[in-house]
């Protein structure tokens, strides 16, 4: 129990929960069927899994030189190799569960994942920091469309909106280490363009992916009350991200702030397609 125990926390299991629902949600907007949705929603949750467990396992190092002691690999709950040994599995789980759903989905999601993993190998520490997040973000909301009996990729405005998100998500979560990432060699985009413009980047980036979901959702025939609602509230929360930064600082409430706008588009989408 401790080692799986330990294995849980590598994961990032907030994000990897909070990605796993966005799945699921995307799948609802898309009419799948209950069998795919359940063989789509495991499949990204493994997905995160390996990603999650690949990084703090390529990340000890780092982590156990500037004392995070909230890591269970710095603490020694587990050994390396094993978390390594779960991410290899979690990550064919996933691509065999992606095969399941169709080819389509299969190379969308082997993208999607090559480029997570690239980011934990080592383009963190680059000024292309954000590419990963814009590729993977951006794919995301293809997984659920390419696993429909019919597959096509998901609208160019949806995947322009999980792209911005991406962005956002990236922004936001690396500003509480920025100090402790400089020490180990880290020095992504946030980085180099320092926290003030990184939370200014992150709430355009939030702004513009609830823009182009209400644009979106406008052309597929939503109802627009409903549709302006929701883009008010993912506003509202933009800058909830803004002023929170802004006065306490870099810490994880703006991130987790960043992953409920994620949340409140994704039900957007949902109240859209079945209002269309």
């Amino acid at each position: 129990m401790r080692t799986a125990r330990a294995l849980w926390g590598s994961t990032h299991p907030g994000p990897s929960l909070v990605v796993t629902v966005l799945s699921l949600a995307l799948g609802i907007a898309a009419g799948l069927e209950p069998w795919r949705l359940v063989v789509l929603v495991v499949a990204v949750f493994a997905g995160q899994v390996s990603v999650g467990l690949s990084n703090d396992a390529i990340d000890l190092f780092r982590d156990a030189t500037v004392g995070r002691s909230d890591k269970p690999l710095v603490r020694g709950d587990t050994r390396v190799r094993t978390a390594w040994i779960a991410a290899g599995i979690a990550l064919g789980v996933a691509v065999l569960l992606s095969a399941v759903l169709g080819w389509g989905m299969l190379f969308a999601h082997v993208i999607a994942l090559v480029s997570a993993w690239s980011y934990n190998a080592g383009l963190k520490a680059t000024p292309a920091s954000l590419l990963p997040f814009l590729v993977s973000f951006g794919i995301f909301p293809s997984l659920a469309t390419l696993s429909a009996p019919a597959p096509q990729p998901a609208a160019l405005w949806a995947a322009f909106a999980g792209a911005m998100l991406g962005a956002a998500v990236h922004l936001t979560n690396v500003l509480p280490d920025l100090d402790d990432d400089r020490r180990t060699g880290v020095r992504g985009l946030p980085h180099r363009i320092g926290p003030a413009a990184s939370v200014m980047l992150a709430v355009v980036g939030i702004v513009v992916a609830a823009i182009a979901v209400l644009v979106g959702s406008l052309i597929e025939g939503a109802s627009p009350l409903a549709m302006i609602a929701f883009a008010l509230l993912v506003a509202g929360i933009a800058a909830a991200v803004m002023i929170r930064m802004r006065r306490r600082g870099p810490d994880r409430t703006g991130f987790r702030l960043v992953m409920l706008a994620a949340l409140v588009l994704a039900l957007q989408l949902v109240v859209a397609s079945g209002a269309a």
